[in-house]
């Protein structure tokens, strides 16, 4: 794998004081090892990104602060909880002569044929594995192909991903990495009870009340009747 570069300097505002930093396009980083001090450094906010979108988390970095090379990977990105953006890095210097554990993304290619016919949906269950490899050895991410899960409930496991040979799987190879579900109808829209005296569209009556049908009712004076008075 190709070592990427980085340049760095070292860092001595610290504190509230490092928001001075980002105001400027420079990130506040720290960097760990065994055998090492930590060592607080700053590096540019733009050329972090583009650094970090090659490498992730497992692609070595080559950090060069004051003309030494020191081989890190990025161990934690702090971000900001409202933009995303990067507010502090945690570098993890190693031993390109030992091997370390990393979680490496599992990446999936191909179309299950049960998706492409509609008949389910895949699941992934698992987005990243863990391995042991030298520093160097770390792969950028795993493959799986799904094109032949054909049925529901048709799966891939750890143990059936195909590992380099010199990485080896530290993750239980029986956890199932996809899976083809049940595909799930979309449930109707509820209907919704119109509102006393709200008109329904199509019709002219207002919801809540009954229109009569037939004749409407006559209202009738009663007629007093006059008997003629007989004469005695």
């Amino acid at each position: 794998m190709k070592t990427l570069q980085l340049e760095a300097k070292k860092r001595t505002v610290a504190g509230r004081k490092v928001k001075n930093l980002r105001k400027d396009g420079v990130l506040p980083a720290t960097v760990y090892g065994k055998t090492t001090d930590p060592l607080s450094v700053q590096i540019n906010t733009e050329e972090f990104i583009h650094i970090f979108k090659q490498s992730g988390e497992t692609g070595l970095i080559g950090l060069m602060v004051d003309g030494v090379s020191h081989p890190v990977l990025v161990k934690n990105v702090q971000g900001d909880p409202v933009t995303g953006a990067p507010l502090h890095i945690e570098f993890h210097q190693v031993n390109l002569k030992e091997k370390i554990r990393a979680h490496v993304p599992v990446d999936i290619i191909g179309e299950s044929q049960s998706v492409k016919e509609k008949t389910g949906t895949l699941l992934q269950l698992l987005s990243e594995i863990e391995v042991e490899a030298l520093p160097t050895d770390l792969p950028e991410h795993i493959e799986i192909d799904v094109s032949g899960l054909a049925n529901v409930n048709d799966h891939l496991l750890v143990k059936e991903l195909t590992m380099p040979s010199n990485v080896t799987l530290i993750t239980d190879p029986e956890i199932m990495v996809v899976k083809i579900g049940e595909l799930v109808a979309p449930e109707p829209e509820p209907i919704v009870a119109p509102v006393e005296g709200e008109v329904v569209p199509g019709t002219e009556t207002p919801a809540g009340e009954t229109e009569e049908k037939g004749t409407e009712e006559k209202k009738e004076s009663p007629e007093k009747s006059e008997e003629p008075q007989k004469k005695e």
